[in-house]
């Protein structure tokens, strides 16, 4: 069904994406100033300062929550989707290059240790997600090196007379912050602050970008690369001869209700929280003992099992075990596609360890299911798309697909969940119709805080920084008020899983009538950005994310074991 949508990009917007992926075509490095104006140009929502001479903490801090630490040392970014293409392009030494993380985003980084970063790239998203906070970064990186130039302390910085600690009051006053965008700057950069406010007296940043990400074939290929992997690792599952039910969330949730480790070390947890009151949540579990639910003190437990466990390696191996004991097999480390898995065997499911949330009656059947549960850690953006359409087209058959995700909600809270049944999608301009199998009622019961809103309309949009309020107005006033990244490009997976063609552009796509599987998406929200509260875009959920993230987590794992018992009753 063939139609026009309104505009909805803003030409602003539309500039800013034109113009890099223009210049991202050229054989050399692309500066990222040349990419200032048409950045400041487009007014994002997350970057309302760029262009102010005023620092923009909040821009500052998402983009830098978003990108190695080593980045202050760095001059250039090559762009490139596995590591035969960054061989091909010239770094043949990559596979010696130090592994560099971002806080708060999942991608593969590789630092040379002098002045280059290898970022892996698995579809167009990650190009929409990282060429917006580099720019981000360096504008206002640059605005605190003005501050501190030319004065006598950027200097004693520079040459190492004085340590930031030193000089922790007159650095605040000279780079002008409040005590509160000081204090969060402090923390982001904890453990290379000494080295971060040296980098910052010596010199602004100027940093390049170079892709070697070249055609759609190639993005096919590296999740091919990590498929393969994949199947290695599952060699002894047969993961591609036995039916599965998809699950794109985070690697955690699903296995701690399925296995029910931290219920099963309550004391040592509890005691753990006592005398190390880790991320200062002691008091909290205190709270919890006074006046929460059963739910929300599980919810802490596994929380606080991470910080617990990742500290001793017998209790990190414990940990692994009772996984392996309950079905779950975890494969963390692939090579390209930085996406972790878990692959979870009916047949090894112990109802009696698990989180009592889950439990429903008959799971004993499950010893007969031939299925597997394959859950990834939610790619961003597009590879959802190369993602699931190696999945489908790999195994034998797909039983349900389910998706739990962060959105930024335009009318409700931080924490509430979304569960929509209409996807508009940025990418193939399509409006996908289909038949959401939650309901506000199969989340209601296990939510503490936050409110469930059924039959809502979600879009998907390219890039966190690439919306601005003219942007959402338009989908406000149309009756989108969840926005997110991947469950447009999934819906174009799940329409070439069941039609014989490519997905369409700029139509309605109506799946209610022939898809033969479960459906299910639900967004709990972790922004509000027509809200002047807080948001938590600007720094992790963290523990405050656990209560959406396992009521959404345990409806999908209770949703997965009705319709497997239900297949098993059919015979």
């Amino acid at each position: 069904m063939e139609r026009t949508v309104p505009e909805t990009v803003g030409e602003g917007i539309e500039l800013y994406i034109r113009t890099y992926y223009s210049l991202l075509r050229s054989s050399g490095d692309v500066r990222i100033r040349s990419l200032e104006e048409t950045h400041e140009g487009m007014l994002s929502s997350l970057h309302l300062g760029a262009e102010s001479p005023e620092f923009d903490a909040s821009a500052f801090l998402y983009a830098a929550l978003r990108l190695p630490e080593v980045l202050c040392c760095t001059r250039r970014i090559v762009l490139g989707q596995s590591e035969k293409v960054f061989i091909q392009g010239g770094l043949t030494d990559i596979n010696d290059w130090q592994r560099v993380d971002a806080p708060a985003r999942r991608r593969r980084m590789l630092y040379n240790g002098k002045d280059t970063i290898a970022a892996f790239v698995s579809s167009v998203s990650d190009i929409d997600d990282l060429i917006p906070a580099l720019t981000a970064f360096q504008i206002e990186w640059n605005k605190l090196h003005q501050r501190l130039a030319g004065s006598r302390l950027a200097q004693d910085l520079a040459e190492d007379k004085v340590k930031a600690h030193q000089v922790t009051d007159e650095l605040r006053k000279v780079l002008r912050l409040s005590d509160e965008d000081f204090d969060k700057l402090r923390r982001v950069w904890a453990k290379r602050w000494e080295h971060q406010m040296h980098e910052m007296a010596a010199h602004g940043m100027d940093l390049r970008v170079s892709s070697l990400a070249s055609g759609f074939n190639d993005y096919r290929k590296a999740v091919q690369g990590w498929w393969d992997d994949l199947l290695k690792a599952c060699d002894g599952i047969q993961l591609e001869q036995r039916p599965i039910y998809f699950v794109s969330s985070n690697p955690h949730s699903i296995p701690n209700l399925i296995s029910g480790h931290a219920l099963q070390q309550r004391e040592e947890l509890v005691e753990f929280v006592t005398s190390e009151n880790p991320e200062g949540l002691r008091d909290e579990w205190q709270r919890l003992t006074r006046e929460g639910t059963e739910s929300s003190r599980a919810n802490y437990l596994y929380y606080v099992q991470r910080a617990h466990h990742k500290k001793d390696e017998a209790r990190l191996q414990s940990w692994r075990e009772a996984n392996r004991v309950a079905g779950i097999y975890r494969f963390d480390d692939p090579r390209s596609h930085d996406i972790s898995t878990q692959v979870i065997d009916f047949r090894q499911i112990d109802p009696t360890n698990m989180d009592p949330r889950v439990r429903i009656e008959g799971l004993e059947a499950l010893k007969a299911s031939n299925a597997l549960i394959v859950n990834v850690d939610y790619p961003l953006g597009f590879a959802a798309y190369h993602l699931l359409s190696q999945v489908a087209s790999g195994v034998s058959d797909l039983l349900g697909l389910y998706i739990m995700g962060k959105a930024a909600s335009l009318n409700g809270r931080v924490g509430d969940v979304m569960i929509p049944n209409v996807v508009f999608d940025e990418h193939s301009r399509n409006t996908f119709l289909f038949k959401n199998c939650f309901l506000a009622q199969n989340l209601s019961p296990y939510l503490v805080y936050g409110d469930v809103f059924d039959n809502q309309k979600a879009v998907t949009v390219r890039g966190t920084f690439l919306q601005n309020r003219e942007f959402m107005g338009v989908f406000y006033r149309e009756g989108y008020t969840d926005i997110e990244m991947e469950a447009g490009p999934y819906m174009s997976a799940i329409y070439e899983d069941i039609y014989p063609r490519r997905y369409p552009m700029n139509e309605i796509v109506n799946l209610f009538i022939n898809a033969p599987y479960d459906i299910g998406v639900l967004h709990y929200a972790s922004d509000t950005p027509y809200s002047r509260r807080q948001s938590l875009l600007s720094k992790s959920l963290s523990y405050f994310g656990v209560d959406a993230t396992y009521a959404c987590s345990t409806a999908i794992v209770r949703r997965i074991f009705e319709v497997e018992l239900a297949r098993l009753r059919r015979g």
